[in-house]
């Protein structure tokens, strides 16, 4: 028997969640249902930022806040200036939801909950009726006269709008290729890189803030870095792996990086530094402490990587040490070998080519009545609530159309 529906979304994450409410919300009387495979909704939004759901970001201009999509920047000026990080806040406080921004930016529920989050929708979507059906498969899609057919494992549905919100999913990317969409090939963006280097082994836990280079390319990201178990994490590897996401796979992550511990200080420069303190600290050993702004136990590792002896006096450097030294401080070379997911934070650069959708309404240009919803189409953002806002943001355009 067909279970008949006014719109089908397929996916139970964020991006499904928030379309079908707002749609409810502008048009109570219309039939919604959610399909969901697995057998819980929303498991993404229950681990992401930490388990704190990290809900969006507080930049307020749409013209800067596209500027942390390595992949949409153009696409979502429109979209932005129609829903931005200030409506998010708007529509969370409106459900019951206050959210708190943290010195980064980053903005969460003021419960520090991600459950939080998953309460508001489950309770809107009981509110207004919207039917969330899990365990539901999808197996096809086609389009029969005016209606959209969806058979799963165990049922079939018709619906007369279809939203595909499901992500990163092959299966589903198949199928949509089957009915004549194009599909940027998925990659991973956001990971971390996998060192093995005596200068880090022992410094886990150590922070500093840095300027990172790829050999051979022109990426380059600034912020803080992270010194971890397996290498090197923090924000600016991840904005590194966002933006370099299909530069490093074609690398097959294999490559080579230069990490300049002073930041914006060049090779001149902090010679002229090391110079000064060489006559400055003439009696004190080099490898003592950190004439600069980062941990003693980085500082004593670069020495020592430079040929200097742990009790070597400033006055006692020689040239040929203090070049090694500011070599080691400004244009440190590491070895990349592989990369690790950055917590459960698995996003993917690829989907829908996004020459193929109507950014004014998220509906495809190749069938009417099939909508796109968040991480499905070729958009993804580096790591601080950007990606959740492109599902609102989406989610919310999508709704004022249908």
């Amino acid at each position: 028997m067909i279970k008949n529906f006014d719109i089908i979304i397929v996916g139970g994450g964020a991006a499904g969640f928030f379309t079908a409410i707002n749609i409810a919300e502008k048009n109570p009387k219309l039939k919604i249902a959610i399909l969901e495979r697995g057998k819980e909704v929303l498991s993404k939004v229950r681990v992401s930022g930490g388990g704190r759901c990290n809900v969006t970001h507080a930049c307020f201009e749409p013209n800067e806040l596209v500027k942390f999509y390595p992949r949409g920047e153009k696409e979502l000026r429109g979209p932005f200036h129609q829903f931005c990080s200030g409506d998010t806040i708007e529509w969370f406080e409106k459900h019951g939801v206050e959210l708190k921004i943290e010195e980064d930016g980053r903005m969460f529920p003021v419960s520090n909950s991600s459950q939080t989050i998953i309460d508001c929708f489950l309770k809107a979507t009981e509110k207004l009726g919207i039917k969330v059906l899990t365990g539901q498969s999808v197996q096809s899609i086609f389009k029969k006269e005016n209606h959209w057919k969806i058979d799963t494992q165990s049922d079939n549905f018709a619906a007369e709008k279809l939203v595909m919100a499901t992500g990163s999913n092959p299966k589903i990317w198949e199928m949509l290729q089957e009915h004549g969409h194009a599909v940027v090939s998925p990659v991973p963006s956001l990971f971390t890189f996998n060192i093995k280097d005596s200068r880090i082994k022992e410094l886990p836990g150590v922070a500093a803030q840095v300027t990172v280079n790829v050999k051979d390319t022109k990426l380059e990201s600034t912020g803080p870095l992270l010194i971890t178990h397996w290498g090197m994490s923090g924000p600016a590897i991840l904005k590194l792996s966002a933006w370099g996401a299909r530069i490093l796979h074609d690398k097959n992550y294999q490559f080579t990086i230069f990490v300049n511990w002073l930041k914006d200080v060049d090779f001149e420069d902090a010679e002229k530094i090391l110079k000064d303190l060489k006559q400055e600290h003439a009696k004190k050993a080099v490898s003592k402490k950190s004439p600069f702004d980062f941990p003693n136990r980085l500082w004593e590792s670069l020495v020592l990587a430079s040929g200097v002896e742990v009790e070597t006096k400033w006055a006692d450097l020689s040239k040929i040490q203090l070049q090694n030294l500011t070599s080691q401080l400004t244009k440190a070379e590491f070895k990349v070998n592989g990369k690790s997911t950055f917590k459960e934070e698995f996003v993917t650069a690829g989907g829908i080519d996004l020459k193929e959708i109507n950014f004014k309404t998220m509906e495809s240009k190749i069938h009417e009545n099939l909508y796109f919803a968040g991480e499905i189409v070729n958009i993804d953002a580096i790591t601080g609530g950007f990606n959740f806002q492109n599902a609102w943001t989406s989610g919310f355009i999508l709704a004022q159309n249908i």
